[in-house]
Order: C-alpha cells, then structure tokens, then sequence
C-alpha cells in the first residue's frame, strides 16, 4: 500500500492511523512505489490549483492515471485527495484535475455558517461499501470547498453544514472522502480498514 507524498498532505496521521492497523505502507512520491503498491491513498490539504502543480511537477498525474484508470488499482482520496477528482476546481484559478469523476470542486455555499468547516460532523450513509460496519458514521472535518459531482451515481455520502454537500464519492475502486478518517477515532480506522481491504 502506497501513501502518496507530493509536499501537501498529512501524511503523518495517516501514517499513524494505518500504522495502528497494522498495515504495511510505503510513504513515496517516486513512480515505482505506486506502481508496486496494491492500494492508493492520496491525502490532501491546501489549495487545488497548488495540489495539481505539486503532482505534475513529481510526474505522478501519468502514473496515477495508470495505476488507478487502466490497472484498476484502489484509490482513496482523503480532503484535497477526493476534490482534486473532478474534472476542474474552482480554488485560485480555474485548475484541471484528475477528471476520473465528472464534476467540479468549489466553494461552499454555507450561508451565514462560517468557513472553513471544522469539525465533527455526521455522514448520511448513500452506499455502505467504505461504511460497512460503522455504527455511528460522524467524522473530523476541516475544509471550505467541495466536490461537486454531475453524477449522483457518484455519491456515497453526504453532510448537511449549511445544507448538504457530497462529503463522499465512489465509482467502481475509486473512493474519496471529504473528512479525515485518520483523525476521526474508531471510524476513521474502519473506514481505511473497508478500504484496504477492496
């Protein structure tokens, strides 16, 4: 299992977290790692616009394209990791991302609720697959843009803050949350553990 290291992500708690699992992992921004690993998972904070140029810049967008598109490998996107999915954000400037989920990433129309969202928060369970298990789906937060996805197929679970907004997404072995399973305790845990093991 490869945790992808471009210069943005918090790769210490997931490391951690997937660490408490037992689970062998290598930390990597180099092309072989990924393309040795079983699994993905591309963590994320910061901008969109900056996200992309960090992958390109490491020469990962070719290989994550091959690795998860042609090879079918497992994909999850933690925050950034699921927005840069779309096929363009809105964060900056307009920026192309990964385009495997038809949709957009923007900012949040939350209203008079302040931004960015942070904290605890409930996920409404649309596909179980990830969330096979969890008794009580609440998890940590911290974000002011989201994943805008065209198609509702696309959907596996949403959160209301201000209204709802797709807080996770899966289409086939790609799968994204908008929270952080590897701050969100018990959960959280679940969560990557339903991961690692599709």
């Amino acid at each position: 299992m490869a945790i992808v290291d471009y210069g943005m992500g918090n790769c210490g708690s997931v490391v951690n977290a997937v660490s408490a699992l037992g689970v062998e992992y290598t930390l990597s921004s180099k092309m072989y790692d990924l393309e040795k690993a079983t699994h993905i998972i591309l963590p994320g904070v910061g901008s969109f616009d900056q996200c992309m140029k960090n992958l390109d810049k490491n020469g990962l967008v070719g290989v994550l394209n091959k690795e998860v598109i042609t090879n079918k490998k497992s994909y999850l996107g933690i925050c950034l990791g699921m927005q840069i999915l779309a096929e363009y954000g809105l964060e900056g400037r307009k920026t192309p991302g990964l385009g495997w989920i038809k949709g957009k990433t923007d900012k949040m129309n939350v209203g008079k609720l302040p931004l960015p969202h942070v904290g605890w928060n409930d996920v409404k369970v649309e596909k179980e697959s990830l969330f096979e298990g969890i008794k009580d789906p609440i998890f940590y937060f911290v974000h002011s843009y989201s994943l805008e996805p065209s198609d509702r197929k696309a959907i596996s679970g949403t959160t209301d803050y201000g209204g709802d907004f797709v807080s996770a997404v899966e289409t086939k072995n790609i799968f994204g949350v908008q929270f952080h399973p590897e701050k969100s305790q018990h959960a959280g845990l679940k969560l990557l553990e339903n991961f690692l093991n599709k």
